[in-house]
């Protein structure tokens, strides 16, 4: 038996082993071809390619979500037939986990052999950030650098997935069916509602994206808005939108890093929609305490972030897991989130009134099948314009998260709150009362 028919009976055995296990409903073709089933019912119409053995070698000797991606980027590992969420709805997820993680190192050692011999290919590099992050912002964090690393990709590629507001952050679905367009204007308008917005408030954005926030809240609620980015394609494509709505007595956004803003009291309602998750555990105090000093005394503030499950031994929750240091990597450097409950405990130290928690976890489920599923479709255009690597690094991203939200490992909350006073509630007594048709 020569080489190639060694790796190719070993590959057959471990197949079929985890198979056994993981009960899938897809498959697996070799490179040769063959294509092996990886559940006893699977079918194989949606099925994973490994391109080379290379891809064998490399998923035993580094058995890691890391390695998964960079072979999938990288086109060693391919899937035919679907998009990645497609495929990962053929098999159970914690059974995938319990899977891998039931293989003894030795076993998988000796599966690894008979690749480990013959030349390897040196794959070419991916588009990542290699830089080191200081976890503190007085020790050095640029957050500039870490912010440009993900939003100036190109407007282009983000708006082949997003709606035509260009909202990147958890919509709100009226119903399941609603269009993308539909939730993300009905979440913005929840958004405004609940800052209990009127015509003449100053509105500050924390991280204001493409400007769909202040730009909405302008046109409907008659505020003044003001909206800071660190990405200098954000701020582009929001200067261009302000001048073609005609809002520019009203909207005005500058690249500018929002610890930087004057702490003098001054703005009516603060949104932060999704931001926060930049900010760096270790930044926290700092933070609120500059929330509660830019707002006036009968401010409101509006908190959108996703959040990790509090843990029973909360010693080890700042440790990084595999899916963090993946998207630390290619994705979201920097990136850190908190829980709910570390949420509004840090409100609570700071000054503030907590009014509302608002759990919004399956909606961003929905927010993701529908960016997956518009990236898939426009997949060919997103190669052209950024490469096929850092397209499928994407396409993995959002699946992945899409999946985290679905299952609960990830959750995404609104939190209101106002400048804590001595004396009656600022909001209406009723929640029923903060929504209004607009």
């Amino acid at each position: 038996m020569n080489l190639e028919e060694k790796r190719l009976a070993v590959t057959r055995r471990l197949v079929g082993e985890v198979a056994d296990k993981l009960g899938a409903d897809l498959s697996l073709e070799l490179w040769n071809g063959e294509v092996l089933p990886l559940g006893p019912h699977a079918r194989d119409d949606i099925r994973f390619v490994l391109r080379s053995p290379e891809a064998i070698r490399r998923m035993l000797t580094r058995p890691r979500l890391m390695t998964l991606f960079e072979l999938y980027a990288e086109q060693e590992v391919d899937i035919v037939g679907g998009s990645p969420l497609q495929a990962a709805a053929r098999w159970n997820h914690s059974k995938a986990l319990a899977t891998g993680r039931s293989f003894p190192k030795m076993k998988l050692l000796g599966f690894a052999t008979p690749f480990l011999f013959g030349r390897m290919a040196k794959a070419a590099p991916l588009p990542s950030f290699d830089g080191s992050v200081p976890m503190h912002y007085a020790k050095g964090r640029d957050d500039k650098e870490l912010i440009q690393f993900h939003y100036d990709v190109s407007n282009e590629f983000y708006q082949l997935f997003l709606d035509p507001e260009m909202v990147y952050s958890a919509a709100y679905f009226p119903s399941p069916e609603a269009s993308l367009e539909d939730a993300q204007r009905t979440k913005l308008d929840r958004i405004c509602q609940k800052l209990q917005l009127k015509p003449g408030d100053r509105l500050l954005d924390i991280g204001c994206g493409w400007g769909g926030l202040v730009c909405h809240a302008a046109r409907h609620y008659g505020v003044t808005a003001y909206g800071v980015t660190l990405a200098q394609r954000q701020l582009e494509f929001c200067q261009a939108k302000i001048e073609r709505e005609g809002l520019g007595d009203k909207v005005k956004v500058e690249l500018r890093d929002y610890r930087n803003i004057e702490p003098s009291g001054q703005f009516d309602a603060v949104a932060q929609i999704e931001m926060f998750e930049h900010v760096g555990l270790k930044n926290h105090d700092r933070h609120f305490i500059h929330m509660r000093d830019l707002m006036t005394p009968d401010g409101r503030y509006l908190h959108q972030a996703s959040v990790r499950r509090a843990l029973f031994d909360m010693s080890k929750f700042g440790r990084e897991t595999a899916y963090m240091r993946v998207i630390r990597r290619y994705i979201f450097p920097g990136g850190e989130m908190d829980h709910i409950g570390m949420t509004a405990t840090n409100l609570e130290r700071h000054g503030f009134e907590i009014h509302d928690i608002e759990p919004m976890r399956m909606h961003f489920y929905l927010t993701l099948k529908r960016w997956v599923d518009n990236l898939w479709a426009n997949r060919e255009r997103a190669r052209a314009m950024v490469g096929w690597e850092r397209t499928r690094l994407w396409l993995l991203y959002l699946s992945m998260c899409c999946i985290s939200f679905q299952r609960g490992g990830i959750n995404v909350f609104q939190t209101v709150a106002t400048r804590r006073i001595h004396g009656p509630s600022i909001l209406p007594l009723r929640r029923a009362e903060w929504f209004q048709e607009v």
